[in-house]
C-alpha cells in the first residue's frame, strides 16, 4: 500500500508510561518531510487491560500502531499475524493494518539494531558481550545473531536470568555463555558491548573501560550520554546510542506503515535529538 498525501490516516504509540515516548517526534517529523499532512500520530497510555477493547476499536482509518512495554508481548494473541522476526524474540513493537484489513504484527527492533551497527562500521564481530538480561537483551541477542560469528557473554545478576539467556540463545541458535554481574568489567574488553540495563545500572563500570575500547552500543537515550558512554568515548572507542536504535527502528515503522520507501532518516534523526536537547 502506498500512502498519498491526501489521505487521512492515524498512528499512535502505546505503553505505560507513555509520556517520555520519542516516537511521536519522530514519526511526526517523517509526516512533515513526506508531505503526508493529514497524516497524525498520537500517544495513549494503556496498560495491559486496556490493550484488547483498543485494539478491537480501531478502524480502517488506522495505519498502524508502535508498541512500548509493557505490551509488546500482550498484543501477540490480538493479531491476526506476526512476523517471523517478531516470533523469534516473543515481542511485536510494531502493528501495521494490511491492505485486506488484518493486523500483521512485527519487531522493527532487532534490524534497527543491526541498522544502527551497520551506521557506525560493525558488520560483523567474532564475539560480543551483553550487559543485562531483560526484554531489550533477548532482542540484542536475535541482533547478533545477524552480525556475531562467534560467542556471546551475558553478565546477569541471577541463576534465573542466566537460564533464560541460555535459552535465548539455544532459540536464536546464538552461542551464548553467562558470567556474573560481580564480573561485568570484563565484558568492556570484547570487540562489542551492549549494554541493555535500566539507567544507572553501568555507571559503576565507567572506571573500568580499557584504554583501547572498541563498539559500545548503549541502548539509553535520556540522559545522555551515560557515564559508561561517555567513558568509552574519552578513550576513542565507538559508541552506538539509543537514539540510534529509536530513529533506525522508527524508519522501518514509518516504511510500514505509510508504504513509502526510503523513510527520510536524517530529519527524524535531527527531530529526536532537537527534542532531546529541550528536556
Amino acid at each position: 500500500m502506498r500512502a498519498r498525501a491526501t489521505d487521512a490516516r492515524r498512528a499512535a504509540v502505546l505503553g505505560k508510561p507513555i509520556a517520555h515516548s520519542l516516537s511521536p517526534v519522530l514519526h511526526r517529523a517523517a509526516y512533515e518531510e513526506l508531505g503526508l499532512t493529514d497524516w497524525t500520530y498520537d500517544r495513549f497510555e494503556i496498560d495491559e487491560a486496556a490493550l484488547p477493547a483498543f485494539v478491537s476499536e480501531l478502524g480502517p482509518e488506522w495505519a498502524g500502531l508502535s508498541l512500548t512495554m509493557p505490551l509488546k508481548r500482550a498484543v501477540i494473541p490480538l493479531l491476526d499475524e506476526i512476523s517471523e522476526t517478531a516470533t523469534a524474540v516473543e515481542a511485536v513493537n510494531t502493528v501495521v493494518r494490511a491492505e485486506d484489513g488484518r493486523l500483521v504484527g512485527d519487531n522493527t527492533d532487532i534490524p534497527g539494531m543491526v541498522a544502527a551497527l551497520r551506521e557506525h562500521g560493525v558488520e560483523q564481530v567474532e564475539s560480543a558481550a551483553i550487559l543485562g538480561a531483560g526484554a531489550t537483551a533477548s532482542s540484542a541477542l536475535a541482533a547478533l545473531a545477524r552480525v556475531c560469528t562467534g560467542e556471546v557473554v551475558a553478565y546477569v545478576r541471577s541463576e534465573a536470568r542466566a537460564a533464560e539467556m541460555r535459552q535465548w540463545g539455544e532459540r536464536l541458535d546464538v552461542e551464548v555463555r553467562t558470567a556474573d554481574w560481580a564480573e561485568a568489567d570484563r565484558a568492556l574488553h570484547a570487540p562489542l558491548v551492549i549494554a541493555t540495563t535500566p539507567a544507572g545500572t553501568t555507571d559503576a563500570l565507567a572506571a573500568a573501560v580499557p584504554e583501547r575500547p572498541a563498539t559500545l552500543f548503549d541502548v539509553l537515550y535520556d540522559p545522555w550520554p551515560t557515564s559508561l558512554a561517555a567513558r568509552w568515548s574519552m578513550f576513542g572507542g565507538a559508541v552506538v546510542s539509543g537514539l540510534d536504535l529509536l530513529v533506525h527502528q522508527a524508519v522501518l515503522q514509518v516504511e510500514q506503515m505509510t508504504g513509502r520507501v526510503p523513510a527520510p532518516l536524517e530529519a527524524m534523526r535531527k527531530a529526536g535529538e532537537r527534542a532531546l536537547a529541550n528536556r
